[in-house]
């Protein structure tokens, strides 16, 4: 959800990656709750963070204790932030209803734009509606 919340966001001033120690798919419930609100995630990637290790990142979000805690060092001079966030699988495991397990992927979609709205404004770049 970051990284389409990021490329949407930020536009062209934006060039974002996801990427994970792991790499998992696309989470349905996570990209039905983009859709929802018109970013279209479907053809993002599950990349582990090898992946991009030789790119120049300039910064590096990180959204979970795990990834955190471990995350590797790269090569160039990125900065590393960490932004936590409720994990909604985590949430929503055990939630019966297919919509009472949507409200925390709604939540955290919303609570990741906001906080990518804030680190733009930080850069000095203009977010995009």
């Amino acid at each position: 959800m970051a990284e389409g919340w990021a490329r949407t966001i930020g536009g062209g001033a934006v060039e974002a990656y996801s990427a994970g120690l792991e790499a998992h798919g696309l989470n349905p419930r996570a990209v039905q709750a983009m859709q929802e609100i018109g970013v279209d995630i479907s053809g993002q990637e599950s990349d582990t963070i090898d992946a991009h290790l030789e790119q120049k990142i300039d910064l590096v979000v990180t959204v979970c204790g795990h990834a955190h805690e471990t995350c590797p060092v790269f090569p160039r001079d990125a900065e590393i932030l960490h932004v936590p966030f409720d994990d909604p699988p985590a949430l929503a495991a055990g939630i019966e209803s297919d919509e009472a397990a949507m409200a925390p992927y709604r939540r955290v979609r919303d609570e990741i734009r906001d906080r990518i709205v804030e680190l733009l404004s930080e850069r000095g770049i203009d977010a995009k509606s």
